[in-house]
């Protein structure tokens, strides 16, 4: 990996455009945006405040900037560096900003979740939606951009209003039998809606586009329930992690489950591969090092390297004692997604922290098991190819792939080990070299975060 110049950041506010062109970055008032291929500076932009979000149109035209303790959101055009606009909540404030999939609508959230405000940067209308609850995951798009699914509350009950996108006209609106909804998300087709209810009670429900009721999954009752959900990419797959440890795959067909991925604390099946993360120090001469050292050797610097070795079985992983008199206990599954070729699927056992499972979909079994020194803050598929990143919030990051998996060693600066790397990685159309853009002034896990959601 060839790793550029540090360029200064305000926390985890980078990111790149849809199109993988532009770079965005932020330093407290100002909007940066940089060229992907030179990293040299095309536009620099000054909001009214400090920018606390930024969001690219999915067109890659426009970015917005949300100042959410003054209630204003200030959107900047790349091809038209002259043109801007300003959109001021007033006293309703502001919570959330985000695009609607054709990028040319804002869809504001007010303080206490009071309404959802869609202005137009083509025709400069406003339109008001009612209702919008408070929870986890609380408005979800189809991948085609025609849809959007919000989740409600009225009456101390839980609704879904589907509305179609292109003129924000209601679609359909129905109750659904939840307690406390936290979560909602359409499957990659678009086709139907999966709605979760609070961790007290185990319920999965699943909806059509015309709001027909599909089924209802339960998997048991009278204990912490739904964890994490996510579909596959082809649809064919609804993952659902629970609190148990269990991951449950139900099909598309009958909406029944398949299977279930227990996470148990020790692997003794001869035909899963553990890979071990192992620390190991360099001997050092006398003549290893230069005397007098220059300059740049005076600050700390760290000698030891990491490397993966195949483990002997049975393995016995590290386990974290859960405090369950605690709200939020960390037991269950707490991350998981599959790759895009819908062949596996990565979870992460909130109470086994330094290890993540990948499981093999097709076969419906575990593939591998990767043992890490620290515990595992995040972890993203390749989007082009079944290539997995794992970041811990140190100085490395794991790369995994059906072939192997490697740790590689970020180039910092400054006293603390880990600086910052927080720009994507581009990809040669001759090789597979891998080139990182790293940022400075950010924690080792901010760092860690923006390299895996922009890696490829």
């Amino acid at each position: 990996m060839n790793f550029s110049e540090v360029f200064k950041l305000s926390g985890l506010l980078s990111k790149f455009s849809p199109d993988g062109k532009y770079l965005a970055s932020c330093v407290q008032y100002r909007l940066v945006v940089r060229d992907v291929n030179t990293l040299q500076i095309l536009q620099l932009y000054t909001c009214l405040d400090q920018i606390q979000h930024i969001e690219w149109s999915a067109d890659s035209l426009f970015i917005l900037c949300a100042m959410y303790k003054r209630g204003l959101v200030q959107v900047w055009s790349l091809e038209q560096p002259d043109w801007h606009c300003k959109i001021d909540e007033g006293s309703a404030g502001l919570v959330a900003s985000c695009w609607s999939p054709d990028g040319r609508h804002i869809l504001n959230t007010t303080e206490f979740h009071l309404r959802i405000t869609v202005w137009s940067l083509c025709t400069k209308s406003v339109s008001y939606i009612k209702y919008p609850k408070a929870c986890q995951q609380g408005i979800t798009f189809t991948r085609d951009g025609r849809y959007m699914a919000l989740a409600e509350r009225r009456d101390c009950r839980d609704y879904i209003s589907i509305f179609v996108c292109s003129d924000w006209q209601l679609l359909r609106h129905f109750e659904t039998d939840t307690q406390d909804l936290v979560g909602i998300e359409w499957a990659p087709n678009g086709c139907v809606l999966a709605v979760w209810d609070t961790c007290l009670e185990y319920k999965i429900l699943l909806y059509s586009l015309d709001g027909r009721l599909l089924s209802t999954y339960s998997a048991y009752e009278w204990s912490l329930g739904v964890k994490s959900v996510t579909w596959s990419p082809s649809s064919q797959f609804l993952a659902i992690g629970s609190y148990d440890g269990k991951v449950r795959i139900l099909n598309h067909v009958t909406w029944k489950m398949i299977t279930e991925f227990g996470h148990p604390a020790t692997v003794s099946n001869p035909k899963i591969v553990v890979y071990k993360e192992a620390e190991k120090s360099p001997k050092l001469g006398l003549g290893a090092l230069p005397f007098p050292p220059p300059r740049a050797a005076a600050r700390p610097f760290s000698t030891t390297e990491t490397k993966y070795e195949i483990a002997s079985l049975p393995v016995s992983l590290q386990t974290l004692k859960p405090v369950t008199d605690r709200a939020n206990p960390r037991i269950g599954i707490g991350m998981l997604a599959f790759s895009p070729d819908n062949y596996f699927l990565a979870t992460r056992n909130d109470n086994i922290p330094n290890a993540v499972w990948i499981w093999d979909v097709q076969k419906l079994r575990l593939f591998v098991v990767l043992e890490q020194l620290a515990p595992v803050r995040t972890f993203q598929w390749d989007p082009q190819q079944a290539r997995l990143a794992i970041c811990t919030g140190g100085s490395r990051v794991y790369l995994w792939s059906p072939v192997g998996c490697v740790s590689v060693q970020v180039p910092v600066e400054g006293e603390s080990a880990p600086a910052g790397m927080c720009a994507a990685v581009e990809r040669s159309t001759n090789c597979h070299q891998t080139q990182v853009k790293p940022c400075k002034r950010v924690t080792a896990f901010e760092c860690q975060l923006k390299f895996i959601q922009h890696l490829w």
